[in-house]
């Protein structure tokens, strides 16, 4: 069954400049604009659940036509924007196809609470968004075993009661895709341990601010944190890169 073109913005067009269907690689190419963390074998991982059809040549190579690059974008959105579980993405696009509405949840971004910065010790803070367990292995993809792995590890952190931040879904597919090379969770114990020493780096920096009674001293802070730690990363990038360089000349 062939699938028609979903909503939304972004991804659209025909696949080729002539309207041919084209490889995946192609499509890859594509929805990496939109989706820069998106590779092939998450494009095979939603066809082998269906949700997209391409069609195969005499020699088994996969061609996706305008209608999958679109529908695929249309997932990948409903992922990264609202955290559905494929489940539920494969209801709203069924019931598109049928011409019927669909109601999205409101889009699941981080709330930038800023612990008390803008906001006054007694005033009524905005809270983070939370996600459950089983929104965590849907998000990320993976199973029940996995989780617990990472967990063990350290990895993976939840909550006291069982929930999760916004951002162990990022860390979760950054190890499922990490595992893919043969990375497993007891050899991302010294990244682990390396990103709580940067943030110990990050937190003498910015503590003296933060215990300020001036509202603006620690909103100050919380931005200075957040800047901080975009220059954590990028230096522990380079480092990375440099060091492979001197290791792969």
């Amino acid at each position: 069954m062939r699938h028609t073109p979903t909503g939304g913005a972004g991804t659209s067009g025909t696949a080729s400049s002539d309207g041919k269907p084209v490889s995946i690689g192609a499509v890859l190419t594509k929805l990496r604009e939109e989706f820069p963390e998106v590779t092939i074998s998450k494009i095979r991982f939603l066809e082998a659940e269906g949700l997209v059809e391409p069609t195969r040549t005499p020699s088994g190579y996969r061609k996706f036509t305008a209608q999958d690059v679109h529908r695929l974008a249309s997932i990948l959105r409903m992922q990264r924007d609202h955290y559905l579980p494929l489940k539920v993405i494969r209801e709203h696009l069924d019931a598109l196809e049928r011409g019927e509405p669909v109601q999205l949840p409101a889009p699941a971004t981080p709330s930038r609470d800023l612990v008390e910065g803008v906001h006054g010790p007694d005033e009524e803070r905005p809270t983070a968004v939370r996600i459950g367990r089983a929104e965590l292995l849907a998000a990320a993809e993976v199973d029940e075993a996995a989780l617990t792995d990472w967990e063990a590890y350290g990895l993976i952190v939840p909550d006291a009661d069982g929930g999760y931040d916004v951002e162990a879904v990022t860390v979760a597919k950054l190890v499922a895709d990490l595992g893919r090379f043969g990375l497993e969770p007891r050899h991302l114990r010294a990244v682990k341990a390396a990103a709580e020493r940067e943030a110990g780096l990050v937190e003498q920096v910015v503590a003296p601010l933060r215990r300020h009674r001036n509202p603006q001293t620690r909103a100050h802070a919380e931005a200075t944190a957040r800047e901080l730690a975009t220059l954590s990363v990028r230096l522990h990038a380079a480092l990375v890169q440099a060091a492979l360089r001197l290791r792969l000349p």
